[in-house]
């Protein structure tokens, strides 16, 4: 085990709450400060660990992904830019809801439980009487709080927080967090499919090809990663590596070096992209350190795909917008949608943005594509000319015209009109994966 991975193992048995520091664990563990500070970083990545800004480094309980959309104290913190006037110790528990008091004491009390989060101006008794019923409490307008509020929030574990900004904009802040959050919750990432190491088979260096031979016999797959003695990944072995070969060569020998992989982090549709550009079927999932953590097969990466496409999305992106608005008005002779520019397709100068065009024409694209081949499209190259500005509320005509389309690719020409002038045009080149 690396110095890397031992100080990953040793953040997580500490006891979520807990306090790290990069010299603490370079005293601890007998290694250097950059060490240190690199496998915090990972940690963090990992969902481990929350860093916050005059307070430090803490452990904390790594988010399941239903759970995602739920916000830690540490995390408000950094949301609204805040201060930790007390309660450190628990920064690291979940909020169920946020409450704005706008309000008499009494009255605000009625709606406020244990684990919400208060947010409200400077009223000590306000702050004071939140902690005893289980609340951590949010402060906007940069002010402070009493001295024995702070006490007791420290003795409740319960997190007493200032911030700058007023209630609306804080509210607003932290509603866009959730938002996010929501959306992240509906990307599949490569963590939510692999195959873990326990059920992954691979080979050692120390293997032959007549191992290779027997796996292949067993399981009738054509590729394994090559791990060392560590379990760091080493190589990807296939059936075109071991033609010709002797039964008695060492796997190490005919292996391909330096495979192309992915992490837990890197997105399905990431993933899926890479597979059908370099035309493989399995790819190896390391960590930073290059260990292995398991493998996904293009059938995974598929199945996958498809599932995300039935579900339902609760935090909307603009691709989600734009598809919905699309509306499909083709006939017999010619494929045609339509779509009307709402404020947030838009720029700063109220005409349709880049990105929105892109979206419309990559939907547009896809659509037509599924007329020849059902399956979904990976964009290769697209090539887009604005004519004429279109501005907010127009109604514009998308006409998507296939000029190729084979098996493994299609080819579409897209043109935008308003008031029956040309205002944009489009050439998408994709590669087409097969449900």
């Amino acid at each position: 085990m690396t110095k890397h991975e031992q100080i990953l193992q040793f953040i997580r048995s500490l006891e979520v709450g807990n306090k790290i520091s990069v010299r603490h664990i370079a005293k601890e563990l007998h290694v250097s400060e950059g060490t240190a500070y690199r496998a915090i970083k990972d940690a963090e990545n990992q969902g481990m660990v929350s860093t916050i800004e005059r307070v430090g480094t803490i452990r904390i309980e790594k988010k399941q992904k239903e759970n995602i959309e739920k916000l830690t104290y540490a995390e408000v913190v950094n949301i609204v830019e805040g201060t930790v006037l007390g309660g450190r110790n628990g920064l690291y528990k979940t909020l169920n809801k946020f409450v704005i008091g706008a309000m008499k004491a009494e009255a605000m009390m009625r709606y406020v439980e244990a684990g919400n989060l208060l947010i409200v101006g400077n009223r000590d008794k306000v702050h004071h009487m939140a902690l005893e019923a289980g609340s951590a409490v949010l402060v906007t307008g940069g002010f402070d709080t009493a001295e024995e509020t702070k006490q007791l929030a420290d003795r409740l574990n319960l997190p007493v927080i200032s911030t700058s900004y007023d209630t609306f904009t804080v509210a607003t802040m932290i509603n866009r967090a959730i938002y996010d959050q929501l959306i992240k919750k509906e990307i599949i990432a490569v963590e939510d499919i692999l195959i873990p190491l326990e059920k992954t088979d691979h080979l050692t260096l120390h293997h032959t090809v007549e191992k290779y031979q027997n796996l292949n016999n067993q399981t009738g797959h054509s590729r394994y990663p090559v791990i060392d003695e560590n379990g760091k990944l080493q190589g990807i072995v296939t059936a075109k590596d071991i033609m010709g070969t002797s039964p008695f060569t060492d796997i190490e020998k005919v292996m391909t070096k330096q495979p192309i992989t992915v992490t837990r982090q890197t997105s399905v549709a990431s993933a899926a992209h890479m597979m059908v550009w370099e035309g493989i079927e399995m790819l190896p999932v390391i960590t930073s350190s290059k260990q292995l953590l398991g493998i996904i097969s293009r059938q995974d990466v598929l199945k996958a795909l498809q599932m995300i496409q039935r579900q339902p999305h609760v935090g909307d992106t603009i691709e989600d917008l734009v598809t919905r608005h699309l509306e499909d008005v083709s006939d017999s002779r010619t494929t045609l949608y339509k779509l009307e520019v709402t404020p947030q397709m838009t720029n700063h100068l109220g005409t349709i943005s880049y990105g929105v065009i892109t979206t419309i024409v990559t939907e547009a694209s896809s659509r037509v594509l599924r007329k020849y081949k059902k399956g979904d499209l990976v964009v290769e190259n697209m090539t887009v000319f604005f004519m004429k500005p279109v501005q907010i509320d127009a109604k514009i005509e998308i006409r998507p015209r296939v000029l190729e389309v084979g098996r493994k690719f299609g080819k579409v020409d897209v043109e935008l009109y308003h008031n029956e002038q040309i205002v944009g045009k489009a050439m998408l080149m994709a590669q087409l994966l097969d449900r």
